[in-house]
Parts: structure tokens; C-alpha cells; sequence
């Protein structure tokens, strides 16, 4: 009798796992953020009509940003969302490619479906030799 009611414990936590993890997984999968190289975002811009969105402060995006790019740094994030399209894949950029996968998830949470981050951020961008607009 011990024996089928361990088995039956087991059993038990088993499915209760399973169940867990079954509903746990979409959210999971969801909450990742893909991340672009350079070419990839290029392609992305090119074929899927993207569109750079620029989560660094201010005066970084005047000093140095990806042409044709938006400038929506992090803390606005909340309250200037609704300027975006949510029809046109969104490539979020920052530095080096931190702080626009955070940005990039609070982008998914707000409703934006289509949400990548740049691998490496403008610094990889312009060492990849690609073109930087100069805001004065």
C-alpha cells in the first residue's frame, strides 16, 4: 500500500510539473527578445520596411544615431510609446546592446508584437562601417 501511494505521489508531481512548465513556456518564449546583427538588421530595414528606434538619452542620439532613426530614450519609453508604429518591425538601439533588449521587452509588454534589439548597439553599427547621422 506505501508502494502505490508513493507511486501515486510521484505520479502526481509529475503531471503538476509538467503542467506548470506547459503553461509557463509561451510566456518564457515570448518574454525573449531576438537580437539582430548588423546585416540582419539592414535586411530587416530594407525588406520588412523597419524602423531604428534610438533608446539612448538625448544628447547621445544628437551626437552620433542611425539615419532615419527615432529617438525614444528608456525612461520615456511609458508615456511616448503610442509615436510608434506597430505595424513596421521596431530594431531597438542603444550603446552596446544592453539596455535595448530591457527596452526592447518593455516595447513587447506595451503591445508591440515585431521587436528586435541591435547586437552591439551603435558601437557595432559603426564598426561595421555603416553610416551615422550627426545631429547639431
Amino acid at each position: 500500500m506505501d508502494f502505490l501511494l508513493s507511486q501515486n505521489n510521484l505520479l502526481i508531481l509529475t503531471v503538476a510539473v509538467t503542467a506548470v512548465i506547459a503553461l509557463a513556456l509561451p510566456s518564457i518564449l515570448k518574454g525573449k527578445t531576438k537580437t539582430l546583427s548588423v546585416n540582419q538588421a539592414v535586411q530587416l530595414i530594407n525588406q520588412q520596411n523597419g524602423l531604428f528606434v534610438d533608446v539612448r538619452a538625448a544628447d547621445l542620439f544628437k551626437a552620433a544615431s542611425i539615419a532615419q532613426s527615432r529617438s525614444l530614450p528608456t525612461a520615456d519609453i511609458a508615456t511616448r510609446h503610442n509615436s510608434l508604429p506597430k505595424d513596421r518591425p521596431l530594431i531597438v538601439v542603444c550603446e552596446r546592446g544592453r539596455n535595448s533588449i530591457a527596452a526592447a521587452s518593455k516595447l513587447r509588454k506595451l503591445g508591440f508584437d515585431n521587436v528586435f534589439s541591435l547586437d552591439g548597439g551603435i558601437q557595432a553599427w559603426a564598426q561595421a562601417g555603416m553610416p551615422l547621422s550627426r545631429k547639431s
